[in-house]
């Protein structure tokens, strides 16, 4: 899922204060998705491998797109029309994306056929990313603070509200709120808690990417979280290891930063962009991408130490990316794009 893109071009959230504990649910009307020859040229939000031979796009309109080359798309049979932030997929079979109305759907033939395991239009509230460590244990993580957690492989999804997000006197107010007006209480939290844009799995940690510098790490897969000191305001959307084990992180206005591996401090990055920055993708040789708005490509050859700028021509933004078959393959506001390294 990419936030940002989500947030430019089709990011409407209404403050009905609604927050509830939920099960897989179909509380009004599903509209499938409709086939459309232009879905491999419309507004798609990100991109994951199947695998090691096929890949998977998600998008407005229910959009999903299969692919065994980067070249040709076959659409997916979907029974929603909402648009969809992320996909993952556990193995060559079993498949998970999220979206707006805290969309969740659920795929068991390698993305070629989709059901709703969640829909919850009344909540009004879109999900960014999901993850699932097995078959059965997944989170799904979405704006102001929406966690759902499922231990049955989606069949039912719990929500969760992450009190250790809160400042102090946040929790102080909350208590207060709680204990004289259970309706009221209920009512704040819908929309206290920052956004959750990302999760990414780095060996048995499980990192959250947010807004206002929210970055955090957890070793027991969500139950509890420790925030990393707090090195910068703007929101996160990207996280990753490189091959000699240092993380980078990247975000809002060309911020990127690198964490080496023998200490905890961040240090800046210098990308010479302010451009949004919305995925950090790695080839199969030593270079790392960056993936950004406004058609901003930025490329390392030393482990994230510096990067060089490669706009591409068009100015279509880079939404996410991947490395497959030889070549960066990326999703943008018109479709899927596989990006010219030549230039």
């Amino acid at each position: 899922m990419r936030l940002s893109v989500a947030f430019a071009v089709i990011y409407f959230i209404s403050l009905s204060p609604v927050f509830a504990d939920t099960t897989a649910s179909t509380i009004a009307k599903q509209i499938p998705a409709t086939e459309s020859p232009l879905a491999s040229k419309s507004l798609l939000l990100d991109i994951s491998p199947i695998g090691k031979n096929k890949l998977v796009a998600v998008g407005q309109h229910g959009h999903i797109l299969v692919s065994s080359d980067g070249n040709k798309w076959r659409q997916a049979n979907v029974p929603v029309q909402v648009t969809l932030t992320s996909v993952f997929f556990l193995n060559e079979e079993l498949g998970w994306a999220v979206g707006h109305d805290s969309t969740i759907l659920h795929s068991q033939d390698g993305g070629l056929n989709w059901q709703v395991q969640q829909y919850l239009p009344l909540l009004e509230k879109p999900l960014f990313d999901v993850y699932f460590k097995d078959s059965q244990q997944g989170i799904a993580v979405g704006a102001y603070g929406q966690v759902f957690r499922t231990l049955d492989g989606g069949n039912t999804w719990k929500s969760e509200f992450h009190q250790e997000f809160l400042l102090a006197d946040d929790v102080e107010y909350l208590n207060e709120v709680k204990a004289e007006d259970e309706a009221a209480y209920l009512d704040e939290i819908a929309f206290i808690l920052p956004h959750f844009n990302g999760l990414v799995q780095d060996g048995h940690s499980l990192f959250l990417l947010g807004e206002t510098g929210l970055l955090a790490k957890s070793d027991d897969f969500g139950i509890t979280w420790q925030q990393f000191d707090a090195f910068y305001q703007g929101s996160f959307f990207s996280l990753a290891r490189t091959k000699a084990g240092n993380v980078l992180v990247a975000g809002l206005r060309g911020h990127v930063y690198r964490s080496d591996k023998r200490s905890s401090q961040w240090n800046e990055i210098s990308t010479d962009t302010t451009a949004l920055l919305n995925d950090i993708v790695f080839a199969n040789d030593q270079r790392i991408f960056i993936l950004g708005n406004n058609g901003m490509l930025l490329v390392s050859t030393d482990d994230g130490e510096s990067f060089s700028k490669r706009p591409q021509q068009d100015g279509k933004t880079l939404i996410a990316g991947v490395w497959f078959k030889g070549k960066l393959i990326a999703v943008s506001d018109v479709g899927i794009k596989v990006i010219d390294l030549a230039q």
